[in-house]
């Protein structure tokens, strides 16, 4: 009997819950109330997996925006200059910078002999003992700048890297890269070569660090940043250009040649 009285008042209860919810739902306010409410929460969560969407290291996406696909940086500020070569230790400097604080012997060892001339060497000639070809890679990332045939230079390269700081790749063969091309620190540009004004150095690469046209020492600045050579002060009268020699050779051999002519005609006139 207790049982059947528990029962009736609890379903009571279930029946005044029932009554007292439908009385709550009949009120005008309550369904824009739910709907404002559900759009804010909808809202809210949009907003939320927006930001999420930007955050960079949520997503794994690269934080440099300049960065595109397979773009490359003119100028990693993060590169120091690394060897043109693969290994260091299979190459050799066969033909050092000519330095104008150097020793004499070491002069003379810098010295380049071509056409009955001599030239101070404006770059480091790197060779294999074996004397075999090897892979020319950029010493750092910069867009190709010029890509000359020259026979008496040996074929060459120049990759920018920044504001009037370049590197130069003389000597080479199988040249793989065109102007306005884009590399990277490493990338395969060329094979060692020969050349006339550096015959001596067999196979090899005559390899030039520049700042504003002046050619500086490559192994000061192997291992060392752009900013260290950006700082750095660069004297053009330190050292001569091999440019600019060939021009100078002929100038001296047309100079010689005209005195000889004016010698032979004044001996003429005076017989």
């Amino acid at each position: 009997m207790l049982e059947v009285m528990k029962m009736r008042e609890e379903e009571k209860k279930q029946s005044s819950r029932k009554i007292g919810i439908q009385r709550f739902f009949k009120k005008r306010w309550v369904y824009p109330a739910v709907y404002i409410i559900a759009a804010a929460i909808i809202l809210t969560s949009f907003i939320w997996f927006a930001s999420r969407g930007n955050n960079p290291d949520q997503l794994g996406v690269d934080k440099n925006p300049d960065r595109t696909g397979d773009s490359v940086e003119v100028t990693n500020p993060l590169e120091n200059f690394k060897w043109p070569v693969a290994n260091k230790d299979e190459v050799t400097i066969v033909t050092p910078f000519y330095d104008e604080s150097a020793s004499e012997e070491e002069q003379q060892a810098a010295l380049l002999s071509y056409d009955n001339s001599f030239q101070p060497n404006t770059g480091i000639a790197i060779a294999k003992e074996s004397g075999e070809t090897f892979d020319v890679l950029a010493a750092m990332s910069g867009t190709v700048k010029e890509v000359e045939q020259d026979a008496v230079l040996g074929n060459y390269i120049v990759i920018e890297h920044d504001d009037g700081i370049v590197t130069r790749y003389q000597s080479v063969k199988d040249i793989k890269v065109a102007v306005g091309d884009k590399v990277k620190q490493g990338d395969v540009i060329a094979k060692a070569g020969q050349s006339l004004i550096n015959e001596d150095a067999g196979v090899h690469v005559h390899f030039e660090i520049r700042k504003n046209d002046v050619p500086v020492n490559p192994v000061d600045y192997f291992e060392k940043s752009l900013a260290t050579l950006k700082s750095a002060n660069v004297d053009s009268s330190d050292v001569t250009d091999n440019e600019d020699a060939d021009d100078d050779q002929s100038n001296e051999n047309a100079d010689e040649n005209e005195e000889t002519n004016n010698e032979d005609a004044n001996d003429t006139n005076a017989s």
